[in-house]
């Protein structure tokens, strides 16, 4: 009798499917992935690939990228509930108030957004990106939505800039304390600390680097010395899978778990690629264009 994985890669061959997974999946469901990094990797990897067919395995804003950057695909969410808190933290009617009281202002929006707030705004920026592009940008000001830890990143690399950072953030990686770090430090003395910026700045500062997911693998994997992965723990999870013979310790592990990235499991996602479960993702045309303006001027900046 076929095990699960090998009727997901033949129900994926049969129906011509791509599977895309953001690195905070489950190791499973990342092995199974044709295609696997940050969001927005995955939005443009897509793009580049003739696949008709979609499974995203992630959040609704990283479906909705995809479905941004390659309208003519039918996108598909396993898992219609996973969302994204931050993502969903500032209201559009909010930022579209804000640029009519200050219209001179420069809103830059973290990829990690809604479609709909995409719209709002006048470019995206990743994680990795977030310095480069703001460097660029000659305003009075700059409005930096929705995370305010990123933004205060950004603010500080910044200081005679006037950056302007709301009240948004990531839930999972704003718990990590400064005590969380000591701690692991304690525990692994010989070890250097890798975190999101998504993290608290006192929490930032206490660490050898900060950076994207993909940024904080790249640094792991390089390193001669052992790694605290201060991330969502799918990625210290999977990179312990994938290279045993290297140290990778988890930051935190109870606190950094996104439960929106793991509804996915292996029966989800043989039922999405069999049509049996999951969203289509639709996006008004007129919105999908208005949020890619703000997309192309994160790639023409960056």
């Amino acid at each position: 009798m076929e095990n699960i994985a090998e009727l997901i890669k033949k129900a994926k061959k049969e129906t011509g499917t791509l599977i895309l997974a953001h690195t905070y999946q489950p190791p499973e469901i990342i092995e199974l992935a044709d295609i696997t990094g940050d969001s927005f990797k995955l939005a443009q990897a897509c793009l580049e690939t003739d696949a008709k067919r979609v499974i995203m395995c992630g959040v609704r804003f990283m479906a909705e990228s995809v479905k941004i950057l390659s309208p003519e695909k039918e996108v598909i969410l396993p898992a219609p509930e996973a969302t994204c808190p931050m993502a969903e933290m500032i209201s559009p009617e909010r930022v579209r108030k804000y640029k009519e009281e200050n219209p001179d202002s420069v809103v830059v929006a973290y990829i990690n957004t809604t479609a709909a707030l995409k719209a709002e705004c006048d470019v995206c920026v990743t994680s990795s990106s977030a310095l480069k592009i703001v460097e660029k940008i000659e305003a009075p000001e700059i409005l930096f939505i929705p995370d305010k830890n990123l933004g205060t990143f950004v603010k500080n690399a910044f200081p005679e800039k006037n950056i302007v950072v709301w009240d948004g953030y990531c839930p999972i990686h704003d718990r990590v304390t400064a005590e969380d770090i000591l701690e692991a430090k304690k525990a692994h003395p010989e070890a250097l600390v890798a975190v999101h910026p998504e993290c608290k700045k006192e929490v930032v500062d206490l660490c050898d680097m900060a950076g994207s997911t993909a940024d904080i693998i790249k640094f792991a994997l390089a390193s001669e010395k052992d790694v605290i992965i201060g991330t969502e723990r799918g990625v210290a999870d999977y990179l312990t899978l994938k290279y045993p013979e290297k140290g990778f310790y988890h930051l935190a592990p109870e606190k950094l778990v996104c439960k929106d990235m793991k509804y996915v499991d292996t029966d989800t996602l043989l039922k999405a690629i069999r049509g049996e479960a999951g969203e289509v993702i639709e996006i008004d045309e007129a919105l999908r264009i208005k949020a890619k303006k703000s997309i192309d001027e994160m790639l023409r900046l960056g």
